[in-house]
């Protein structure tokens, strides 16, 4: 791994994460020094997710974190069911016995995560299985250019997704494990008109749930 893909690497994590909040200035003296390295794979990480939306060029001012709003996460979750639904398809005209015993797999290790409360409940493990949960659906797909896609829209998504996780306020009266496990079991059983309307049930459930905080007030200080 080059010292470029290491520092774009760290960068998307952190902006992924909420280290850096949207709008944020990315200073490369900063960045230096946070992660040991110099200027040329900085600005080369920085370039390659400025390409991904995840941050944005100013004229003689550097970088910053891309801002968020209901407009972009309308956009990116649209265009997100779009890509997915057709992956989906492919992969359950194309999938083998080997592709669905793994979607079988991730689905079990996001549920046993799930289920897990107090000091073994790991928001980011949570995360990390539910990414690979969601692109074994898609892997038997046939097409790297859509897995690409898929990529780049989950983590346009999990910006907005993660506060949720780790925030006070998170929404209740929702299974979202019997959403995927629904959704695993007609993938697997082969029914591809199920198993898309089911995908866009679960994405644009999500996405009303963030929208709905996004408007909620925020809580004067002090009070």
């Amino acid at each position: 791994m080059t010292l470029a893909e290491k520092a774009y690497g760290a960068l998307r994590h952190d902006i992924i994460r909420g280290t850096f909040q949207a709008e944020q200035p990315l200073r490369l003296a900063d960045l230096k020094e946070r992660y040991d390295m110099g200027f040329s794979p900085l600005r080369e990480a920085l370039n390659r997710l400025q390409a991904e939306r995840l941050v944005v060029a100013e004229a003689l001012r550097g970088f910053k974190v891309a801002s968020l709003s209901v407009a972009e996460l309308q956009d990116a979750t649209r265009t997100r069911i779009m890509i997915e639904s057709e992956a989906l398809r492919m992969a359950i005209a194309q999938g083998d016995d080997a592709w669905a015993s793994k979607i079988v797999s991730a689905l079990y290790s996001l549920n046993v995560q799930a289920a897990r409360s107090g000091a073994d409940k790991d928001v980011w493990e949570l995360e990390s299985r539910h990414h690979a949960f969601h692109r074994a659906l898609l892997e038997a797909c046939g097409s790297d250019w859509l897995l690409e896609f898929f990529e780049r829209l989950y983590a346009a998504t999990e910006r907005y997704r993660i506060p949720i996780l780790i925030g006070d306020d998170v929404p209740t009266g929702r299974d979202i494990q019997a959403e995927h496990s629904a959704l695993a079991d007609a993938v697997i059983g082969r029914k591809a008109d199920l198993a898309v309307a089911l995908l866009r049930d679960h994405y644009t459930r999500t996405a009303d749930t963030i929208l709905g905080l996004m408007d909620k007030p925020k809580p004067k200080r002090g009070k």
